[in-house]
């Protein structure tokens, strides 16, 4: 058992292994961002990127690494990041593995509102605010309906299951009526891809980290005692329904800004948390190391859509779909056991 730490008022207890895993997770990422900022059809040396990041290289290096493969890997990194940060957000709060975004009807809910947009022939910035409308307007229904004297995890869950089925209908229904332009487009958004992202897609997502994940960290530790139940919470004076709401409205803020910068990728927000408790050997889910895990686990998954079939690009949703299926397959059986 390590010494707390005390800094004033505060005290927090090291985590060792957290620590080295959340430090591997980060060399990991940056290393997969070189090999896909500097590999493709042109090849680009590790020691260009820097000076061509700088407006030092050559033209051409400036337009492939700065324009083109430099702001896919960031915003697949930032995308991946909310999206393991929002998963183990709500597997936190609903105590449940199956307890992601994906599964609760968030995801779908800024599929449909991104869906709508589409298929009406709004632009890509209608598009991000449909999606995030969309992430909002579920988040709410699916709050209201499971709440009865309070949100407990099963019921959010088997909510939240209810609405994400009633949300897939609404998508299929709007294809059917789509034009077949407009419905091949919505097809594509919906499989959740990066190919052709710039910095105006990034930015948006860096800076919803940059406001929220002190957030998360700020309700991180009530959340925790929150995992051994709402009585024991409220024992040791954790205020339970107001951390609860910041901690499901960062955590569908997250899943919005990620769904309108990339589309509904799938898996990712449930698959991440538990890798990053597997990690680190927590007995709870772990913040940080989840969102470090979402940001390597997108970015290796687009560079191996990009790169296994090349020269022919699959979306990373496609990859991430079918991984995540496999992984599930897996969970399921081993609660079985």
């Amino acid at each position: 058992m390590t010494t707390p730490v005390r800094v004033g008022p505060y005290s927090m207890r090291p985590a060792p292994r957290a620590l080295v895993v959340s430090l591997a997770l980060v060399a990991a990422a940056v290393a997969l961002a070189l090999v896909a900022v500097s590999t493709g059809e042109f090849t680009v040396p590790v020691t260009d990127i820097v000076t061509a990041l700088f407006g030092q290289g050559t033209p051409v290096a400036e337009l492939i690494v700065s324009e083109l493969r430099a702001p896919r890997v960031v915003t697949g990194l930032a995308v991946g990041a909310a999206f393991g940060l929002s998963g183990a957000i709500f597997q936190s709060l609903t105590r449940n593995p199956l307890g992601s975004p994906d599964f609760i009807g968030f995801t779908a809910g800024a599929a449909t509102g991104g869906v709508l947009v589409v298929v009406m022939g709004g632009t890509a910035v209608q598009i991000a605010a449909g999606s995030m409308l969309g992430c909002v307007i579920s988040a709410v229904l699916v709050y209201a309906l499971a709440f009865r004297r309070g949100v407990q995890g099963y019921r959010l869950v088997l909510v939240g299951i209810g609405v994400n089925a009633v949300l897939l209908a609404a998508d299929n229904y709007l294809l059917t009526k789509a034009n077949i332009n407009d419905a091949a487009n919505a097809g594509a958004w919906l499989n959740g891809s990066l190919s052709g992202r710039g910095w105006d897609h990034a930015l948006p997502v860096a800076v919803a980290l940059a406001v929220l994940v002190p957030v998360c960290c700020a309700v991180s530790r009530p959340l925790r005692m929150m995992e051994m139940g709402d009585d024991a919470a409220r024992a040791v004076g954790i205020r339970v329904e107001p951390v609860r709401a910041a901690a499901i409205v960062a955590g569908v803020l997250l899943c919005g800004v990620a769904t309108a910068a990339a589309g509904p990728v799938m898996f990712v927000a449930m698959a991440a948390p538990q890798l990053a408790r597997r990690l680190t050997r927590s007995p709870g889910v772990t913040l940080i190391a989840s969102a470090l895990t979402g940001a390597v686990l997108l970015t290796a998954a687009d560079l191996a859509a990009q790169r296994l079939l090349a020269p022919t690009q699959l979306p990373v949703g496609v990859l991430t779909a079918a991984i995540g299926g496999t992984y599930l397959a897996l969970l399921l059986r081993k609660d079985r056991r």
